[in-house]
């Protein structure tokens, strides 16, 4: 008999889908296997492809277990199945991909079997891949800190997102923080979106200045909680709802309403309660796509804060090339006066 088992298939849809070593643990706190995590997969497909169907979407692979080395999979693996379908997309050296592009439930186990814990979509869908249509707010405690105080802030982001005429959609990073998505109409480039984040972190930091910031520097955070507005730059993507983390519990990142929130706390939610949560509870982001948004107060809260405030373009990632309007990108107890 094979070390990790002998190889199972699966029928999902009209696919069947073989998984090799079904018994191999991956997390071994739980005693949680690759075939636990296949099976999670299938049990979740329908929330999970409203989630990130039609989307490029980067595969978290962890082979060896959460123990192991993982590595982010931004290109269609060799001997993916033909049905297992594709999108190219562009990053921000200009350099392009195929990503996988998931259409169907097979594609989760098919995933899942080459170890696939997170699945890490863009913010856009196949027909327009330069116009995203989620605004996605990152709300990152510190290690000072913790998931209460990050429901904090999401309370706060929620009443500005509010008064810009917006619905956001919460739910548990799968470690201490929290995402809310935004449905938004695809007519805005990055650019523009990362613009309408920044200018939302600013209210929310001016609302509770105490417990949120969105300085890019670790230096000038104070222990507060992080608003990073560089998840909505191109190629930066945050786990997806429903995805399995790499965490020694199995957490998944979990769709709540805004009256759960409070009152859970994120290690209530992995691969073996979510799916009895799912059907208790259903999806509450079920009816996210019904109206999409548009960003344009964001975008003018933003020209009058670089109008009025002189407060204009923040720092990309260090792997960007530069932006235009972008600052110096070096921390400030490093940079150098040269006047």
């Amino acid at each position: 008999m094979a070390k990790n088992g002998e190889p199972v298939e699966y029928q999902v849809g009209t696919r069947t889908v073989r998984v090799s070593s079904p018994s191999k643990v991956y997390f071994p706190d739980s005693g949680i296997t690759k075939r636990h995590v296949v099976e999670y997969y299938i049990a979740v497909a329908e929330p999970l492809l409203r989630a990130i169907g039609e989307r490029p979407t980067t595969l978290k692979r962890f082979p060896d277990g959460v123990t192991g080395e993982f590595f982010y999979a931004k290109r269609v693996p060799k001997g993916a199945p033909d049905w297992v379908q594709r999108v190219q997309i562009a990053f921000p050296s200009g350099r392009t991909a195929e990503e996988v592009c998931p259409t169907e439930p097979a594609v989760l186990a098919w995933a899942a079997n080459l170890g696939t814990f997170d699945f890490h979509p863009w913010p856009v869908r196949r027909p327009d891949v330069d116009h995203p249509d989620e605004l996605r707010i990152d709300i990152d405690p510190p290690d000072s800190a913790g998931y209460d105080d990050a429901v904090v802030v999401a309370a706060a982001v929620r009443d500005v997102l509010t008064d810009a005429g917006l619905t956001g959609y919460p739910k548990t990073s799968g470690g201490r923080g929290i995402h809310v998505l935004v449905r938004i109409r695809p007519e805005w480039d990055f650019i523009d979106v990362r613009h309408a984040v920044i200018a939302l972190g600013r209210e929310v930091e001016r609302r509770v200045p105490g417990k949120a910031t969105i300085a890019w520097w670790k230096e000038e955070r104070d222990g507060r909680v992080f608003l990073d507005y560089n998840q909505a730059a191109r190629d930066r993507t945050v786990a997806s709802s429903w995805s399995v983390r790499g965490t020694p519990k199995a957490t998944v990142s979990t769709p709540l309403t805004w009256e759960q929130l409070p009152e859970v706390h994120p290690d209530d939610f992995d691969v073996t309660t979510v799916p009895g949560w799912l059907a208790e509870h259903g999806d509450p982001h079920a009816d996210m796509d019904a109206r999409p948004f548009g960003i344009e107060t964001l975008l003018e809260w933003y020209a009058r804060d670089e109008r009025e405030h002189g407060l204009g373009e923040m720092p990309y990632p260090p792997d960007y090339p530069k932006m235009p309007g972008e600052p110096k990108r070096v921390q400030p107890s490093k940079a150098r006066d040269d006047t």
